[in-house]
């Protein structure tokens, strides 16, 4: 019997508490700011009617179980996630992942926050963080309505904003190296997240030999390096080697190909449309495989907003992909 399950990617652009102090650059919500926040992220959610939604930017997970208890299809989800420890001296409300099921999940969800043994940010030896993920991603396991189970992936990569050290402020300056050295120090650490996460979803596949999939915020484009990192493109197709471990971007395997709508994309910055959000699938959902148990349907961006520039909507469009489950 053939059922449709959907899954989506939502980064909601710093959903936090009133009051609190997100970035030294960033004004705290106020009370009125907040309720227009969490009701446009509500409604958001409902619109996208997915089975299984994975967030980004989450600064307090008590917010977004309010934001989960206005919607009218969510209120009886699971939710998975984790928020900063605060009781670490000096330690402040950090972004998170988490993720949202109207599936049962199998069991308690697992953060990774360090690197598979053996990794580290090149040139890194000696910073702090050099062998964990700038946001920890989130692993649960998703139990479909026939039993079997699917394993998802939250991820958000580190992000193009340059990372300036050694006194250095970003503030416009005759001498552009500063500038183009914080650029590719942000580039090196999202290369290596995405390395992590390669052999992260390799380790899940060897492990339990289910399904896989990623909802995340990639910081780049599909064709992009890095998110080619993570989907293992490029590697060997010999029979029985890569195809099984490797995953593919929904959006170039789903069965609708119409080329005539050009609505992808998920962030306007600087006048550029990007597509920085995905949602990857393991070969299981490519029917190009004989291993194959669904296909994905189709893949649509909610994105109408971004362009309504209303204060308190997410700054990215959402992705939800249709998978079918048999063939």
């Amino acid at each position: 019997m053939q059922q449709e399950i959907r899954f989506a990617t939502f980064n909601v652009c710093n959903l936090g508490p009133v009051g609190a102090k997100l970035y030294d650059n960033l004004e705290p919500l106020t009370p009125l700011q907040y309720e227009a926040k969490v009701n446009w992220t509500a409604r958001q959610l409902d619109r996208l009617d997915a089975d299984v939604i994975g967030f980004q930017e989450i600064f307090s997970q008590a917010v977004l179980l309010d934001v989960l208890s206005r919607t009218e299809k969510y209120r009886g989800a699971w939710h998975a996630g984790f928020d900063a420890d605060l009781s670490i001296d000096g330690a402040r409300l950090t972004p998170n992942v988490a993720l949202v099921s109207r599936l049962p999940l199998a069991g308690p969800a697992q953060v990774y926050a360090v690197f598979p043994e053996g990794l580290l940010i090149p040139g890194g030896n000696g910073d702090h963080g050099a062998d964990r993920f700038a946001r920890a991603p989130l692993h649960a396991q998703v139990l479909l309505p026939d039993g079997r189970g699917i394993d998802v992936l939250v991820i958000h990569l580190k992000s193009r904003r340059p990372d300036y050290r050694n006194g250095d402020d970003g503030k416009p300056a005759a001498d552009t190296l500063p500038y183009a050295m914080a650029n590719l120090r942000s580039l090196i650490r999202r290369g290596a997240e995405a390395v992590a996460l390669r052999v992260l979803l390799s380790q899940i596949g060897q492990r339990t030999r289910q399904p896989r999939i990623v909802l995340g915020d990639f910081n780049d484009v599909a064709d992009a390096v890095t998110t080619g990192i993570v989907l293992g493109a490029g590697a060997s197709l010999d029979e029985g080697h890569a195809l099984a471990d490797r995953m593919y971007d929904s959006r170039h395997i789903q069965l609708r190909q119409d080329f005539l709508r050009h609505v992808a994309y998920t962030n306007v910055h600087d006048g550029h449309y990007m597509t920085i959000d995905h949602i990857l699938v393991s070969e299981e959902f490519n029917p190009a495989s004989r291993h194959a148990i669904g296909a994905v349907l189709d893949v649509i961006y909610l994105n109408d907003h971004l362009l309504q520039a209303l204060p308190e909507a997410s700054d990215h469009g959402q992705v939800l992909a249709r998978i079918r489950i048999g063939l």
